[in-house]
């Protein structure tokens, strides 16, 4: 990995929706200093635990450097003949919706851009889909009905403008955690600014909130409805807006029916106090702003959630004015660029709808396309169910892994292994997916490519590379223009680099417009090589002849419907499935706060394992109680569809009935962690997202005869028990590992360590059922291996440190075997802030101290002062000493 110049280069975030601006400077010796971007007006500096990190993931050790054909090393020319034969010959036998490409929001806006005309405009079909499926569909159907486009109104300036800001199903402080520091500044600044958090889990963001209304899980509609209805019975709504700029309103009160709020209270768990209060707080709030994620979206009545919140924003007329509006957050770096230009199988690009023969004209004659496209495409969960059925005869997958992030992720290997014809166009050898193509194409990563995106707030900005291409490695438009090519549509794709690409793009979202689309970058439609690769951070619509400015949407009207009126969507409750006995559980999976899909550059750097390094399920205290399970002892959650093998956190951050799974986990880091093998295939069907949220199932404890722990200087090659999961730390690995089975603890132990020792030495006590190993070379360890008939109790965070310790004394070498820190090196618990690597007992400590606040910790330790993500747990954690030592703390705060 070798940097273009040892210059700083503006770029951005790869990672959530924020679209953070980042300073990225490479080095002589192949590191890369990574920092925030002060004057990008996305994060103005700041960056999360993930972001910081950015600078630690980019080794080449898992990279894949040529093309592939059957396993076997390739030519470029080679590869991209066979991927376009193939799909040139099934197109011919079978016709166009024999072939499918699945992408991602992992890719940039000319990537997409690519893609989306190749198949929709050349090849014919609209068989294009995106993982953007699987997070933000609902949001966008819920746009379309109600303001005819995939519009975002508002920006992130709404959120600090606030005097009200409602998150429903989002983990702000985790998931995007710069717009959650914003608003905990805002806060701050505001007194009179109040926070509710809706959400089934008590989440890290709920430390902000003035009100937590920890609903049913899928109950939201019933939840606005009746909030539309309050808001109508309290004479709230702004009748002049309503008439003058919307349609549909009687219909969807009468649908919402009356505001009962013992029903409702019935209907979604919560009180009826929490509920009167929570929509008192919005009646008298005229700035309020609905943030929602993946909690509304990922949900088989996701779009109808989406409806119900922007009802209760249409009725009151608070949208596109400062402060106020419904808001979508999205979860992937480009998934709104994927949007914008028709990534998903059922749009067009520049924000027209396949559906309208207008629109596909217009498209058509732009492209000059042969064949268009003339009905919706197969949406992501349908796409690979056609495949295991056989219907489709070549699919190109390009920056994601189906086989663990769609639903049902068993099947979908199935699919993959059915399928005639499989291209994978990858950066890393490490997902799960690679396994299952025929081709592999090896694309160019963060930091190696030049493109835009777009962030949740429509903000486009540059990803500038300013790393060489190593090996082979081409950027993913490249791959997809000369397939086109070669399939014979060359005049369609003569692109030389990324700017020709976005001029067209530009020129398209101005071709025939005129004001009556949404998306419009008119602006940028002749933009040269020089200003491209300049261009500063932008907000769309910015119209040819205009100068950039900052834009919100619907304030007076002006929507994309055909009469140009918002609609009212009536949406009606629906109650979620009841839990059967064999599955008695609510499955929940989401995301955890430094790790980032499937981990396949998050995974890479001890920082960011070091906070939480194995999947765990959440489980409330009487559920585990029940079911015998304790802390930490592995249980299985299982579905019809599948199954996992995690860890057990009982806690009461969810309720009884619940369980939460992160969704990170693939077999890369453990034997059994792919937890939507266990999600349930069902969508909405409106948008055809399916509901990650919500899926029955059953939670048992796994019984196991021996629990183990190591600290490894090399990855063993395999890893010989039933359980396992694996991360990186300084100087080597951890690995947690359980078996059903007694086991010979010497053998098992040697197999771990590997080869790299001269020497072993050991301790046990087989009355009490525990061993302990360790292997050395000359008196640096290279493995220690701990064995127990419970999980073992060995600090984690004291032995990882071991890797790097260097030459140890004798007595030293005894306390690696005793398993606990010397007196000189206290243990510092389980990491809270992954920045600085300060443990729970080293901010206890400094609580004891006199440092009981968050401010007084970060002074004496730095936690929680670089990215700020921690902040939230620090201050649970403070929460709790105070609790258990109530009068201690007390004297600590007077001091």
């Amino acid at each position: 990995m070798t940097g273009k110049t040892e210059k700083t280069v503006r770029t951005t975030c790869p990672y959530c929706g924020v679209g953070c601006g980042v300073l990225a400077t490479p080095h002589a010796d192949g590191s890369v200093t990574v920092a925030g971007d002060p004057h990008h007006p996305s994060n103005f500096g700041r960056l999360c635990s993930k972001g910081s990190a950015l600078g630690e993931t980019l080794s080449l050790d898992d990279r894949l450097l040529y093309p592939e054909i059957s396993g076997k090393r390739s030519d470029w020319d080679t590869a991209l003949d066979l991927v376009a034969k193939r799909f040139s010959d099934a197109v011919a036998e079978h016709g166009p919706d024999s072939v499918a490409f699945y992408v991602s929001g992992q890719i940039l806006t000319e990537d997409y851009y690519a893609a989306n005309k190749l198949m929709k405009g050349y090849i014919g079909s609209a068989n294009i889909d995106t993982n953007s499926r699987l997070c933000m569909a609902s949001s966008v159907a819920g746009h379309r009905r109600a303001f005819g486009t995939d519009t975002v109104p508002g920006t992130y300036e709404d959120l600090e403008q606030a005097d009200l800001v409602v998150l429903v199903g989002s983990n702000l402080a985790w998931c995007h955690p710069v717009v959650f520091q914003r608003l905990e500044a805002a806060k701050a600044a505001n007194p009179a600014m109040r926070v509710v958090v809706v959400d089934p889990r008590q989440t890290a963001t709920c430390a902000i909130a003035d009100l937590h209304l920890a609903l049913k899980p899928d109950t939201d509609v019933a939840l606005f409805n009746g909030l539309l209805a309050f808001l109508v019975e309290a004479y709230a709504t702004n009748d002049q807006y309503i008439n003058s700029f919307t349609e549909g309103f009687k219909e969807a009160v009468q649908v919402a029916g009356p505001c009962e709020i013992g029903l409702i209270a019935e209907k979604t768990g919560l009180s009826r106090q929490d509920i009167a209060l929570f929509y008192k707080m919005v009646l008298k709030t005229e700035k309020t702003v609905t943030l929602y994620s993946q909690g509304v979206n990922q949900s088989v009545v996701g779009t109808d959630k989406v409806n119900a919140i922007i009802n209760t924003h249409l009725a009151t007329g608070r949208i596109g004015r400062p402060g106020m509006g419904p808001f979508s957050i999205t979860g992937q770096p480009n998934a709104m660029g994927g949007r914008e230009v028709g990534g998903l199988a059922n749009m067009l690009a520049a924000h027209m709808a396949l559906e309208n023969p207008h629109h596909r004209q217009i498209v058509q004659e732009f492209w000059n396309s042969p064949e268009m496209a003339s009905k919706p495409g197969l949406k992501a969960v349908d796409l690979f169910k056609e495949i295991r059925a056989g219907k489709i005869k070549a699919l190109w997958i390009m920056a994601t892994s189906p086989v663990d992030s769609l639903p049902d992720a068993d099947s979908v290997a199935e699919a993959l292994e059915i399928c005639p014809f499989v291209a994978v166009s990858e950066v890393t050898r490490a997902a799960d997916t690679v396994r299952y193509a025929d081709v592999l194409l090896p694309a160019a990563a963060w930091g190696e490519k030049d493109g835009t995106v777009t962030n949740s707030e429509r903000r486009i900005s540059r990803q500038r590379s300013f790393l060489d291409l190593p090996g082979e490695v081409r950027p993913d438009w490249w791959q997809i223009t000369q397939v086109a090519r070669k399939m014979g549509f060359g005049a369609g794709f003569a692109y030389e680099d990324p700017a020709a690409i976005f001029r067209e793009h530009a020129a398209l979202s101005d071709y025939k417009n005129g004001g009556t689309r949404d998306f419009d970058i008119g602006a940028y439609r002749t933009v040269s090589g020089t200003t491209y690769d300049a261009l500063a951070p932008f907000q769309w619509p910015q119209e040819f002849g205009t100068e950039a400015r900052e834009t919100r949407f619907f304030s007076k009207g002006g929507f994309f419907t055909e009469g140009r009126k918002g609609r009212f969507v009536p949406v009606s409750y629906q109650a979620p499935r009841k839990r059967e006995r064999t599955y008695p559980f609510t499955l929940n999976t989401g995301r955890i706060r430094d790790q980032w899909h499937t981990m396949t550059r998050t995974g890479k750097t001890p920082r960011l394992t070091s906070h939480i390094a194995e999947p765990f399920a959440e489980l409330n205290p009487d559920d585990a109680a029940r079911l015998g399970i304790q802390a930490a002892d592995l249980v299985a959650v299982k579905s019809p569809h599948g199954g996992v093998a995690v860890r057990a956190l009982v806690t009461e951050r969810v309720k009884p009935g619940e369980v939460y799974v992160p969704m990170h986990w693939t077999d890369q880091f453990t034997s059994l962690g792919r937890v939507d093998a266990v999600v349930a295939p069902e969508t909405d069907p409106h948008s055809g997202q399916p509901g990650s949220k919500f899926t029955p199932v059953s939670v048992t404890k796994l019984e196991m005869a021996v629990y183990g722990f190591a600290v490894l200087r090399n990855r063993p090659d395999a890893v010989p028990a039933d359980y396992w999961a694996i991360a990186p730390v300084p100087g080597g690995y951890r690995l947690e590992f359980a078996c059903r089975e007694t086991v010979d603890t010497n053998v098992l132990a040697a197999r771990l360590a590997g080869t790299g020792a001269n020497d072993r030495s050991g301790i046990e006590d087989p009355a009490a059922g525990w061993s302990r190993q360790a292997f050395w070379k000359d008196d640096t360890l290279q493995a220690a291996v701990y064995f127990s008939k419970e999980p073992v109790e060995v600090s984690r965070q004291w032995a990882c440190g071991l890797l790097t310790a260097g030459a140890l004394t004798s007595c030293q070498r005894s306390q690696v075997l005793a398993g606990r820190a010397p007196s000189d090196r206290p243990d510092p618990g389980a990491t809270v802030c992954s920045c600085f690597q300060i443990g729970c007992n080293q901010i206890a400590a400094a609580a004891r101290e006199g440092a009981t606040t968050v401010k007084a910790i970060g002074d004496v330790l730095e936690a929680g002062t670089n990215c700020g993500s921690c902040r939230s747990e620090i201050q649970a954690l403070l929460d709790e000493i105070t609790k258990e030592n109530p009068n201690e703390t007390k004297i600590a705060q007077a001091g």
